[in-house]
């Protein structure tokens, strides 16, 4: 059963990696899966049957998760783009309550709240960044492949550390589009080294971030409560108009219902 309800999670955290400005290490933590993931990595060999089982139930459920609504969320960006973008902006504000819960357990210092500044300068500082780097990641043979291995390290910071977006950092690089578009055509020269990269790029991060969780789990999370707070600002679209106002208003509240549900149903 404990396998169902993680390859179910795993296919929601799967969608949040689709979605901009959506974190999939949010929803992990949100899910109460992020720690065990964390650990998992960090500690493979420890126990090697039983990190595998786990990391794959969560991944094929990732992978299921992106398969299924890659085209979903490709459609609902053309076709209604506005009320989609509200729905993420529901999915990041319902959540930000489960963040900011963690963000004020343990003993407290006078420069917590620095941090949240830090994390949310640190998302601003990003997003006036727009430069493109589409021709390196459309372009063939060698070139490309070690452009896409070397994206998909820094994707990886995105993939391990909650509240910065893989899709807020395809964005940043001028390759969502691209992506999403990989994924939904298979696209396997262009999917494998950016995979390739982003394992690399998991493996090496994941240590470090386990000891900050554990040495300075408050600070940690107030960062990453500003990187939500932040993404926040990049995704927010302006005022809907037109019929949009409606389908705004009911799809933002969707996305607050739905990520309040998940938070309470499956954080156990």
């Amino acid at each position: 059963m404990k396998k169902a309800i993680n390859f179910i999670k795993g296919i929601v955290i799967g969608i949040a990696m689709l979605v901009p400005g959506v974190s999939g290490g949010t929803m992990a933590i949100i899910l109460g899966l992020y720690d065990e993931m964390i650990h998992s990595i960090s500690s493979f060999f420890k126990d090697v049957k039983k990190n595998t089982i786990f990391l794959l139930t969560v991944g094929l459920g990732g992978i299921v998760g992106i398969g299924l609504f890659g085209r979903v969320i490709e459609y609902g960006l053309d076709k209604f783009k506005v009320p989609m973008i509200y729905l993420f902006l529901g999915l990041i504000i319902g959540g930000i309550p489960v963040l900011y819960k963690k963000a004020i357990d343990g003993s407290k210092a006078k420069n917590d709240w620095l941090y949240l500044v830090i994390g949310f300068l640190i998302i601003l500082i990003m997003s006036l960044y727009k430069g493109t780097l589409v021709d390196l990641a459309s372009s063939k043979g060698l070139l490309q492949f070690i452009f896409l291995v070397l994206a998909g390290i820094i994707i990886a910071v995105a993939l391990i550390l909650p509240g910065i977006s893989t899709s807020f950092m395809l964005l940043v690089l001028g390759l969502y589009d691209i992506t999403l578009k990989a994924i939904n055509n298979l696209e396997i020269n262009y999917l494998i080294p950016i995979s390739l990269g982003a394992f690399i790029g998991v493996i090496a991060t994941t240590k470090v971030l386990e000891d900050f969780l554990n040495k300075k789990p408050r600070p940690t999370y107030m960062m990453i409560l500003g990187f939500v707070i932040g993404s926040i600002i990049e995704v927010f679209p302006g005022l809907p108009l037109g019929l949009d106002i409606l389908l705004s208003i009911i799809t933002f509240i969707l996305g607050i219902v739905a990520i309040r549900y998940l938070s309470k149903r499956y954080s156990e």
